[in-house]
């Protein structure tokens, strides 16, 4: 889920960057312009910011369903009491229906993305949970943070493990390549 994201954080910078070589002419104005769609699009993928917003638009579109729903209940209603004919025009039920699951797909979709992420830094903590003391604040170190030294041979095996994974794929590969060609053609 991790590189759809990167891709689209890379392929927006390339677009910020293109923006900001042809904004090159009026830089005072178009500066300031510039950061805030850059703000505004970090916040675009950031799900949680993504879901507020979608929030407003999801009331108003089911206070829309409701209404539609009640005009046209008592546009049926006076037809159906014969105290009116059908010329009169109402607006179409399904459209606003369809609108308002659209935006419900888009939260549950946020929803999903924002569980993914979470899911993912609790995997994190939970794989490397202690930090390493930084340089620039010696004074501030942690009781449960590790040494460089631990923290590198900690590294060494998650790379020895990474590498026991990789080979022992290989290997599978190869026997399920191996079973399927003819035993005489090796």
């Amino acid at each position: 889920m991790a590189a759809p994201v990167n891709a689209a954080v890379q392929q927006q910078q390339q677009q910020l960057l293109n923006q900001a070589a042809l904004q090159q002419v009026q830089p005072g104005l178009q500066a300031a312009t510039l950061q805030q769609q850059q703000l505004s699009q970090q916040q675009d993928f950031d799900p949680v910011h993504r879901f507020k917003m979608l929030i407003p638009q999801l009331k108003e579109s089911l206070q829309n369903v409701m209404k539609i729903a009640s005009q046209n209940l008592a546009h049926n209603t006076t037809i159906d009491n014969g105290i009116k004919s059908s010329d009169a025009s109402v607006q179409r039920f399904d459209k606003s229906l369809e609108e308002f699951y659209a935006l419900c797909d888009q939260l549950e979709l946020c929803l999903r993305l924002a569980y993914e992420c979470l899911s993912q830094s609790i995997d994190s903590a939970k794989h490397s949970p202690n930090l390493v003391p930084t340089a620039t604040k010696p004074d501030t170190v942690q009781t449960e943070s590790l040494s460089y030294s631990q923290y590198l041979s900690m590294i060494k095996s998650q790379i020895t493990c990474a590498k026991d994974i990789h080979n022992a794929l290989l290997e599978c590969s190869k026997k399920i390549a191996g079973k399927g060609q003819p035993h005489g053609t090796l």
